[in-house]
């Protein structure tokens, strides 16, 4: 009882078993139930003694052996004590019957055939109706467990089923039966218009939740929403069912109640989302609950009918309280985005929030799980079909700049300055996914690309300010954003400043692939900065080129030799690039007031060269499954059949060392310091843009986003609303705003405008109509709308051949559903009790012993007859084969079908009829159906017909033989 072993008072446990008093005995059959199982050894010894007890006198007795057997039943044990507890089924007491009844259950999961022998007998209790209740229970309930298996084998039980449901006032077994009628449902619809009025009926007038709830499971599972059938009823059954629902959500105190409640939306969503959608406001409440279980299910609902109208709410829902949970965190002492505590934007997050200490105090933190499963259920709605429901893209780059501050970090970036294995990001950062994002709107709305360099921008600012001086950064948005900045250089309002922030964020990257990304973004950076050829070649101009090109060949020349190849590679050819770039600038002289020089053509063509070409697009997931492989590709056969040759003759190959010439003094020896690298370069870079243009006003913006990027976007409302005499401004902003008629008059009155001295003029009304149009007021009222800017989205680039769906997605969808398959298959398969109840699903309950493949001797003995019925079949095909062979030799036609005619004389008559007679004969030993012979009135002919059904006879052996002879009997013709 306590876990301990007892293997070895097995045999004295047995002893108190066999006791003949009834305390001693009770006891006994206690301690196997505790420490017996099927692979105890003196089980088999317990045989005869619970044979013995089945069939005792006393009530008391026999119920301990019933009890017993299902903790240690097995094959052997069941077929042994199956022919003494089946009589037990028509014992006087019930609860003898009902624990029989339990029991045969428990020995039909190890032994199937308990089933057919004790069918009979418990149809034969469920369709007595003066049985004891606690006996039907028990039936139902097994009934129910062997359901879901064979459903089929209990149609014929309906009728009896729905009595127990309409006539039963027992709550635990109308759960029982509404889960076996929703299997039973989809076997006979018709089932369906019978279980309404008892199911609506329940619904409306029970008081137990739990009896409500199975009833609206089983109108689920059963289909009754998604039958096509009497749609009026399945929208009020619908709606009935929704309402209940919302009802057991608003219970406070009950977390179960709506745990299962949002289970059922979940199932009702997929036939009625928009019945799920008109609770939008209860659901939400359950992402804010405190228990973490309820608040998945309330996402995985919300995720599910999200839409255009409801996107902004939900997200704004979720990043609020993902805010709220870092602010929490940093004020108990918890750093998730690791970030210094004294940081302007921490402070700035907690006056907007303004939370009591008494709430923050008893509110509990998330887990870092929780918040990545949230973020990564934000991205996917707003993501969702290609953005179909984001109509803002101003407000989700706001948003995923947001969520790049409260991302939680990896496990790998809370070590003390250890990079993740194997020398890359962490595959499970949230941050890399939310920079993927950003890269994607980037690459996919042209239009809201300045937006997306500006938030890159930011977040590269935030990531440098926020770790402290000497750590590594290794956020997985690093490599996604300085991609971006890279990519789209050519639209940055401020280069010099980026290329700026990203000399000083390189050297700081850890991880390579980050890391060569931000060394291709700083030469696509510079190449945008330096290769104006409008730009006049002045000495300032210069000085500031060679200043730039000093400062980043100081900083690459780190990484020539990093381990990571693809950094090293990048380094080297980008540091050699400049080397020369430096050469050509310092030759060239500047431009002076009288001689103009142009620009040195490696600045203005050769460095842009490298990083002009075709606009990089958005490539679909499984496009490149579709691209052909070429005709003469072997990837198996060598580049170079003399590779090994040439790695071994590399080692012994010696390079005199008196031979230096100006490659070796160029490559190999550091040239002297004059250049001017050592003066700092950060006095010269500005200050960071802070402005973005954002979407409309949204009530809660407050609320989950920072002080910085409300104020942002606040500014650049008043910005654009800046003439719209409609818009209403701020009290402390009107004087401060400045339009193009209050420039005029202030420029024409000075700064103290006197309203008493302008002039007065006479308004005409009828002259001023006299041939005026309409028109152009029209076209200025037209004008004052500006047109909204056109959203374009752009697809992904698939081939022509590929379609939609590609075979890869295709594979992974097929994969996908063939392992849900499986997973389904093993969920049936498995049992409660942890035994394989495989068997049970292909055992017929009625019918004789020939119905069921479980007897291996049935099976031998028929595989035995069908052998010997083959060989009988054999034979007899020959014995045909043989007699229609001597028929046709005796009628002329010889074994290779050869028709041999001969002359006929009278005197041969005779012995010619006695040969038709005996080849008749033997044509009907030789048939299955004998032979047909007919005869004319006037000319005397007979026919004989052999079955086409014999077996053996070919086409080639069978011609019709036709002797023509005046007055003569024709011959015999076989067919």
């Amino acid at each position: 009882m306590f876990g301990h072993d007892m293997s070895w008072a097995s045999f004295n446990v047995l002893e108190v078993m066999a006791s003949p008093k009834y305390h001693q005995k009770r006891v006994g059959y206690l301690g196997a139930i505790q420490t017996f199982g099927p692979d105890t050894e003196v089980l088999m010894l317990a045989t005869n003694l619970l044979k013995k007890d089945l069939t005792a006198a006393s009530t008391t007795t026999i119920a301990l052996p019933i009890v017993t057997l299902p903790h240690v039943i097995t094959p052997s044990l069941a077929l042994s004590v199956l022919p003494d507890i089946l009589p037990r089924l028509t014992h006087t007491s019930p609860a003898i019957r009902k624990k029989t009844i339990v029991t045969l259950y428990r020995l039909a999961l190890v032994y199937p055939e308990t089933l057919r022998a004790a069918w009979p007998k418990i149809k034969e209790r469920l369709m007595d109706r003066s049985e004891d209740a606690s006996v039907t229970a028990a039936i139902v309930n097994v009934i129910c467990e062997l359901g879901w298996r064979r459903p089929h084998d209990f149609l014929a039980l309906a009728p009896r089923l729905f009595e127990l449901l309409v006539d039963s006032g027992n709550n635990w077994l109308a759960i029982k039966l509404i889960k076996l009628f929703a299997t039973l449902t989809p076997l006979e619809p018709r089932l369906v218009r019978k279980l309404l009025p008892p199911l609506t009926e329940i619904i409306q007038t029970t008081p137990a939740m739990s009896l409500l709830y199975e009833c609206i499971n089983g109108i689920i599972q059963g289909g009754i929403l998604g039958s096509g059938d009497d749609t009026t009823g399945k929208e009020e059954i619908a709606s009935l069912c929704v309402n209940k629902l919302r009802s057991m959500i608003m219970v406070d105190g009950d977390p179960n109640l709506k745990y299962v409640a949002l289970l059922a939306f979940n199932k009702i969503v997929d036939t009625h989302p928009w019945l799920v959608a008109q609770q939008e406001d209860v659901i939400l409440e359950c992402i804010d609950s405190a228990d973490i279980s309820i608040r998945i299910k309330a996402l995985d609902l919300v995720q599910g009918m999200v839409s255009n109208d409801n996107l902004v709410s939900i997200v704004s829902r979720l990043m609020k309280q993902l805010k709220l949970s870092s602010t929490i965190d940093r004020k108990r002492g918890f750093n998730t985005t690791g970030s210094s505590p004294g940081d302007s934007s921490d402070d700035d997050l907690d006056g907007t929030t303004n939370l009591p200490q008494k709430a923050t105090d008893q509110m509990p933190p998330l887990p870092d799980d929780y918040r990545v499963d949230v973020i990564n259920r934000i991205l996917n709605m707003c993501s969702q079909n290609n953005y179909t429901h984001l109509n803002d893209f101003e407000w989700y780059i706001d948003i995923l700049t947001q969520l790049v501050r409260i991302a939680p970090t990896s496990k790998n970036a809370n070590d003390t300055g250890n990079s993740p294995p194997a020398g890359r990001t962490d595959s499970g950062d949230i941050s890399e996914k939310i920079g993927n994002e950003l890269r994607n709107v980037a690459v996919k709305v042209q239009a809201v690309r300045g937006n997306c360099l500006q938030a890159a921008e930011i977040i590269l600012t935030q990531l440098k300010n926020d770790m402290p001086p000497g750590h590594s950064l290794i956020s997985g948005v690093l490599g996604p954003v300085t991609w971006v900045v890279g990519e789209y250089a050519a639209e940055l309002e401020a280069p010099e400043d980026t290329l700026g922030l990203l000399l000083q964020l390189v050297p700081r990257v850890s991880a390579p692939e980050p890391l060569a990304a931000g060394l291709q973004a700083t030469m696509k950076v510079f190449s945008r900065s330096a290769g104006d050829q409008l730009t006049r070649w002045s000495a300032e101009h210069k000085s500031k080129i060679l200043l730039l090109m000093a400062r980043i060949v100081h900083t690459f020349e780190a990484f020539t030799l990093h381990p990571s190849l693809e950094v090293q590679e990048r380094a080297v050819e980008f540091t050699e690039l400049l080397k020369l770039t430096v050469e050509a600038a310092s030759a060239q002289e500047t431009s002076t007031e009288l001689v103009h020089q142009d620009n040195p053509l490696l600045l203005t063509q050769a460095i842009p060269s490298l990083f002009v070409g075709w606009e990089l697009k958005s490539v679909a997931t499984g496009a490149q499954k579709n691209v052909p492989l070429p005709a003469g590709l072997d990837l198996n056969e060598a580049i170079n059949l003399n590779l090994n040759f040439l790695l071994a003759s590399a080692e012994y190959m010696v390079i005199p060392g008196d031979e230096d010439d100006e490659f070796d003094t160029y490559y190999y020896q550091r040239p002297p310091a004059t250049s001017i690298a050592s003066e700092p370069a950060i006095a010269r870079l500005a200050d960071e843009r802070q402005t973005s243009s954002g979407s409309y006003q949204q009530p809660t913006e407050e609320s989950y986003l920072d002080a910085d990027i409300v104020a942002r976007r606040k500014l650049e409302r008043l910005e654009k609303n800046r003439d719209d005499p409609f818009y209403i401004r701020e009290p402390g902003s009107i004087r401060s705003s400045s339009t193009p008629i209050h420039n005029i008059l202030q420029n024409s009155n000075g700064p103290d405008l006197d309203v008493d001295s302008i002039p007065i003029m006479e308004l005409d009304l009828d002259k001023l109509s006299v041939g005026v149009s309409h028109a152009p007021t029209k076209l200025s009222k037209a004008s004052r709308t500006k047109p909204r800017q056109r959203i374009v989205i752009a697809a992904d680039e698939n081939l022509a051949s590929s379609g939609q769906s590609t075979p890869k997605n295709d594979s992974e969808n097929d994969s996908g559903s063939l392992a849900s398959k499986s997973t389904r298959t093993r969920r049936l398969k498995q049992s409660v009790l942890g035994v394989d109840s495989t068997n049970i699903g292909t055992l017929a309950l009625e019918g004789g012993a020939d119905n069921g493949t479980y007897d291996h001797e049935a099976q031998q003995r028929e595989e035995a007859e069908m052998a010997r019925a083959m060989k009988e079949v054999e034979r007899l095909r020959l014995e045909m084969q043989r007699a229609n062979e001597r028929v046709q030799v005796a009628h002329g036609v010889d074994a290779a079908g050869t028709i041999v005619t001969k002359k006929k004389k009278t005197a041969g008559k005779t012995k010619k009829k006695e040969a038709t007679t005996t080849s008749q004969g033997a044509v009907a030993e030789g048939t299955t159906e004998g032979a047909k012979v007919s005869k004319g009135k006037k000319k005397t002919a007979k026919t004989t017909t052999i079955d086409e059904g014999m077996v053996g006879v070919q086409a080639e052996a069978q011609p019709s033989v036709v002797k023509r002879k005046k007055k003569a009997r024709p011959p015999v013709q076989i067919e």
